[in-house]
């Protein structure tokens, strides 16, 4: 596997070595061991798996609030997300600024967002599957979102066509959010 930490340095892209023949492909998409060479230590304790059936679909802006915050470990098995990750820590020096990174099946980059992050995602293709580690439970009571097109963080989405759920559309923006990282 090759990491490599983007410009907020905290946010990680893993990119696991393939091994194709005739008969496809093997890679190993999780190692505990390899991680941990890179400074990523969590342990993860449950698996996500979400999917969006049209392009233009967007997810989040999605964290779980102290004392269950959660670290992230993402990938797209189906089609092509532009996958988001902010800045939510107050006292950082990239508080609100967001990276952003093309995942796909094709390309098996992976993600990894550590605690204080928002998450997002936005399909880059109909029929788009992404399954993700966290190391923190789901606790309902600290679930929280912001607003996908907050003017604060500014996301460039590349486009203006949108599918959004309620509850995302009807999600606070970060200045009337009780974030607490």
């Amino acid at each position: 596997m090759r990491v490599t930490e983007l410009e907020i340095s905290d946010v990680k892209i893993i990119e696991p070595d393939v091994y194709n023949d005739f008969r496809g492909y093997y890679m190993e998409s999780y190692s505990k061991r390899t991680l941990e060479k890179f400074g990523i230590n969590d342990i993860f304790v449950q698996d996500n798996h979400f999917y969006s059936r049209k392009k233009g679909t967007i997810r989040g802006i999605h964290f779980q609030n102290n004392p269950y915050a959660q670290s992230k470990l993402l990938r797209c098995t189906k089609g092509v997300i532009l996958d988001v990750a902010v800045d939510l820590r107050k006292n950082s020096p990239t508080y609100k600024k967001y990276v952003m990174v093309e995942l796909s099946a094709d390309n098996k980059k992976q993600i990894y967002i550590p605690k204080g992050f928002g998450h997002c995602a936005m399909a880059l293709s109909d029929e788009v599957e992404g399954q993700y580690k966290v190391d923190e439970f789901y606790y309902p009571d600290y679930d929280r979102a912001i607003r996908w097109d907050d003017p604060d963080i500014g996301i460039d989405w590349g486009t203006d066509k949108f599918i959004v759920s309620e509850k995302d559309s009807k999600a606070p923006f970060l200045r009337d959010s009780d974030v607490n990282f």
